[in-house]
């Protein structure tokens, strides 16, 4: 995040609860009880979707749609799954989720129709303040990541908050992606940089 992205921290005149802050993608301290109701929910639902799923995958997505309601049917996800909160989640249709994502979901996680997840991807929406003091204090925040449609995001990929990924476009095994990749490239390395061109039915390149 560059500086004059980082949210300013101004309590004094904010009533607000910290949740209600933390919905709002301001700087918010994570010590207020609804967060801890809801992560508390989400650890829960983690589980019973790692249970479910090693029983029966298939039906196993019904817990993973309980976890994170905004899966679309006809999406599958491998467990396991570790999120914040599971409801700021939205994955399209078709779309593969490998085992072993991240999503830290406090800020809005948008993933299109027919990507491929790769194993051990991370989603990462939190921030916390370039600054010492108000770091120290514990303040953070989120920006929301977008993943467009038919995207690939390879083994390990990490994409950092605020990013977005174009439609088509493949982000290499192991890419740290800390700024918004256009539509149909192939982005690798850390950070991550465009290394070549797709056409919409030609080549697929595989990272």
């Amino acid at each position: 995040m560059r500086d004059d992205e980082t949210p300013r921290v101004d309590d004094a005149d904010d009533m607000r609860s910290h949740h209600e802050r933390m919905m709002a993608g301001d700087l918010y301290i994570a010590d207020d009880p609804a967060i801890a109701e809801a992560q508390g929910v989400a650890v829960r639902r983690m589980a019973r979707f790692a249970d479910e799923y090693h029983r029966d995958p298939e039906r196993g997505q019904e817990a993973a749609r309980e976890l994170m309601p905004g899966v679309d049917p006809s999406a599958f996800v491998r467990a396991p799954v570790y999120v914040d909160y599971g409801t700021n989640i939205r994955i399209g249709a078709r779309t593969f989720v490998n085992m072993g994502l991240t999503a830290l979901d406090v800020a809005p996680i948008t993933i299109g129709a027919d990507c491929q997840i790769g194993p051990h991807v991370q989603l990462l929406t939190p921030t916390h303040p370039l600054e010492p003091g108000p770091r120290r204090d514990k303040w953070e925040a989120a920006r929301p990541i977008v993943i467009g449609d038919n995207v690939w995001l390879g083994g390990g990929a990490i994409i950092c908050p605020g990013v977005s990924v174009g439609e088509n476009s493949v982000v290499a095994a192991g890419a740290i992606v800390t700024k918004d990749v256009p539509a149909n490239v192939v982005v690798a390395g850390v950070p991550a940089k465009v290394i070549r061109t797709l056409e919409e039915d030609g080549e697929r390149a595989a990272p």
